[in-house]
């Protein structure tokens, strides 16, 4: 097979998801835009290089709906002969893109492609595409559906993870994102949302509270304990796992991952076209997988796939330096740390979707560029990234510094 190898990426800031957050005014497909252009223009891209665009969405619905990889090529001046496809797996969607159009490449079906992904939580609610696992009974019951926040507290409670361990990781998400944006670690990656007058709307990832501290923390009432007692749904948590006697609720807003809009964009390809594209690669696509994990439990598919992932690619913990666990919630990072023995210095160095938010459909390709662009500043080698994903999966993929 052919090496997929990654020439170049770019996001947008991180806005609050709200009507108060200054990305709102935007679409998801304008948002979208912003990566794919900014690569277009500055790597001098000829659009009929490009094969595929493949963008993540979670809720495609509306605005956001119709397929935004095509509808995002055309509004980004990639020009009519570029095609576009827009595939959800939740959280892991913007990752899987990445690995879609690197399987194409790797196969030899393509040559260059671009991926990422979008989301507008502010102007397309979390969950509006609906869907059978949370409605129709005939899944939610032997499947064991629960809101991801009772199962990240059965989690804690499961492993052991005390309200002052999650908020802990919390404030270092926190104290890390802060360190990286004055460090100018994001530079290279960010580019500025503007308004169709050139005017500047946003240009930091603004979801971050880097005062942060356990007093702080420690001030802000569990989210999920009435969902979970009031709806019945610790009762199920249990059933799923009889060995939890009780569920200790210990996440809340500020141990959470941030709901924000954003995008990201990838750019892979061969080494032939990127040879005649005048691209150096950065990094290779060494592996990748997917994978189905307990239901109830539903976030500790990172585990999972990071098992499989290293049996499938001939390699051990210890080969990787550097880990991008998506901070989905606090206790997701410390199963995974627990898990592996993981040196918790390696995971998330520059903070993650606690501090700086988590625009579903993106957050895979945004992981992606924080690792590569950490790999380079540190001049380490390989990185896992990985994302815990609804319904209880998990997806993961390794990149090699080059």
């Amino acid at each position: 097979m052919a090496d997929a190898f990654i020439f170049d990426h770019a996001r947008t800031p991180r806005g609050r998801g709200k009507p108060d957050g200054s990305l709102h005014e935007v679409t998801a497909l304008a948002l979208a835009s912003v990566p794919l252009r900014a690569i277009r223009e500055r790597n001098a891209l000829d659009p009929h290089q490009i094969d595929d665009v493949v963008l993540g969405c979670v809720d495609p619905v509306g605005e956001a709906g119709g397929n935004i990889g095509r509808a995002a090529a055309l509004a980004s001046g990639y020009g009519i002969s570029v095609p576009g496809v827009q595939i959800n797996r939740f959280c892991a969607s913007g990752l899987d893109a990445v690995n879609f159009a690197a399987a194409q490449i790797m196969s030899g079906q393509q040559n260059m492609a671009l991926a990422g992904g979008a989301e507008s939580m502010s102007r397309v609610g979390l969950g509006a595409s609906g869907g059978a696992w949370a409605a129709d009974p005939a899944i939610a019951i032997p499947a064991y559906f629960m809101p991801q926040g009772v199962s990240a507290d059965l989690i804690a409670t499961k492993y052991g993870f005390t309200r002052e361990d999650v908020d802990a990781f919390a404030m270092h998400s926190q104290q890390r994102a802060a360190r990286a944006w004055d460090e100018g670690r994001f530079s290279g990656a960010v580019v500025p949302v503007r308004d169709v007058n050139g005017l500047t709307l946003l240009d930091h990832d603004e979801h971050r509270r880097p005062k942060t501290d356990m007093q702080s923390l420690g001030g802000l009432k569990p989210s999920f304990a009435a969902m979970a007692e009031q709806g019945g749904f610790a009762a199920v948590g249990i059933q799923a796992h009889p060995e939890v006697e009780t569920i200790r609720h210990v996440h809340h807003a500020g141990n959470s991952s941030g709901i924000v809009d954003g995008a990201a964009a990838v750019l892979l390809g061969n080494a032939e076209a990127g040879k005649r594209a005048g691209l150096k690669p950065r990094a290779r696509i060494r592996a990748f997988a997917n994978v189905g994990s307990d239901p109830a439990l539903m976030l500790t598919g990172p585990v999972d796939v990071t098992k499989k992932l290293l049996k499938q690619a001939g390699m051990s913990i210890a080969d990787i330096d550097l880990f991008e666990v998506n901070e989905a919630f606090a206790a997701v990072v410390l199963r995974f740390i627990q898990a592996f023995g993981v040196d918790p210095a390696l995971v998330n160095p520059n903070g993650g979707a606690i501090a700086l938010g988590h625009p579903l459909g993106a957050t895979g390709a945004i992981l992606v560029g924080t690792a590569l662009d950490e790999l380079e500043r540190t001049g380490k080698k390989t990185a896992l990234i990985t994302l815990c994903i609804g319904a209880g999966m998990g997806t993961a993929t390794i990149i090699e510094r080059v």
